[in-house]
């Protein structure tokens, strides 16, 4: 009998293939825009929205540099209270970003229906100043119809008692907040951002940020079904930077915000968490919640041939060698909440939910 597992780490979806993915690493300094356009645009388009043509004298807005922390090369944003504009005008608010655009490869644009997931790290100074109106790190926008001017989604850093880290949404032009954290969670570390959307009038959303240092979940949210298209739009696209209000300068400072390894894949044949819970019976786990090895009590392999596996972004885990007589070695797993999938002939037979620790 052939049995492969996957480990499927929970959030409101669970992927069973990968469609395509791109990556936007990194590679060392120099040449930062010219990387930047060639992952996520076609040739002779510029995606990289910066304030250099008003502040010249500093040089590029976006560099690299090597991190011994995360050990590799990671991008630096700077953005300046003064005199950084909004791409070259004088305005009330300044950006230093990157996104996708119309004519950027087709798999970088989200189109109603598909389910893409976005993955990057992001390290905020652990004296990050934000705007008491908005400092957008993140947004999920559409292109076209009557609602692209305002960010679908957007992950919002805001002055307060304490400073809060916003998850913001919406599907017409009333964005509201879906949660908050505090924003000191998330000062002075390495984050990882797994963000999964399935497009669509009734679609689905999910994000989980994680300290890199530890794994320790920092924050997350699940929300379906969820309108996730806004009317009209032709696609909807991601962007990463540093996007903020100069409503109050007095209130902000000159930043770095470091990001590492964006990546957009687009993934098919979507499974809910709901149809698991309902097959998540019979099979037992024992123990449960273990950090080395779990049994499947009451299994009888006359009912499954293949026991599967994805990660939280979809992605298949190898894992030779873990499985044996009705037990799966954990101990090289992240801390966190699994699904074990096993199946017959294709179909799935039984779920169970497995705790790391």
């Amino acid at each position: 009998m052939r049995k492969n597992v996957i480990l499927l780490a929970v959030c409101n979806l669970i992927f069973q293939g990968i469609y395509s993915q791109v990556v936007l690493s990194a590679d060392g300094p120099g040449n930062t825009y010219e990387l930047i356009n060639a992952v996520l645009a076609n040739p002779n388009r510029d995606v990289v929205e910066v304030p250099d043509c008003n502040h010249d004298a500093f040089g590029r807005h976006i560099d690299e540099v090597f991190d011994t922390a995360l050990n590799k090369n990671v991008f630096q944003f700077y953005i300046h209270v003064t005199p950084d504009n909004d791409r070259c005008l004088k305005d009330d608010r300044q950006r230093n970003e990157i996104k996708t655009y119309g004519d950027s490869p087709e798999n970088l644009k989200a189109n109603i229906g598909e389910t893409v997931a976005y993955k990057w790290k992001f390290k905020l100074s652990d004296t990050f100043k934000p705007s008491s109106s908005f400092t957008h790190i993140h947004q999920i926008k559409a292109v076209g119809g009557p609602y692209a001017s305002v960010p679908m989604i957007s992950f919002t850093l805001r002055k307060g008692s304490p400073d809060k880290f916003e998850l913001r949404y919406t599907a017409t032009t009333d964005q509201n907040t879906l949660k908050t954290a505090d924003l000191e969670l998330f000062k002075g570390h390495w984050v990882s951002v797994t963000e999964v959307i399935k497009f669509g009038e009734e679609g689905s959303y999910s994000v989980e940020i994680k300290k890199i240092a530890n794994n320790e979940v920092l924050f997350n949210y699940t929300n379906s079904p969820l309108d996730t298209w806004q009317d009209g739009a032709e696609f909807a696209r991601p962007k990463w930077g540093i996007y903020r209000s100069l409503n109050n300068p007095q209130d902000l400072q000159d930043e770095i915000v470091k990001y590492a390894d964006f990546s957009i894949e687009e993934i098919t044949d979507v499974l809910s968490v709901e149809t698991l819970k309902e097959k998540a019976e019979t099979i037992l786990l024992f123990p449960n919640p273990s950090s080395d090895e779990v049994e499947f009590k009451n299994a009888n392999s006359d009912n499954y041939d293949l026991i599967e596996v994805y990660d939280y972004s979809g992605r298949k885990i190898s894992i030779d060698k873990k499985l044996h007589n009705d037990k799966l070695d954990v101990s090289g797993f992240s801390k966190g909440l699994y699904f074990i999938v096993f199946k017959q002939d294709t179909v799935i037979a039984k779920v169970l939910k497995c705790y790391v620790k």
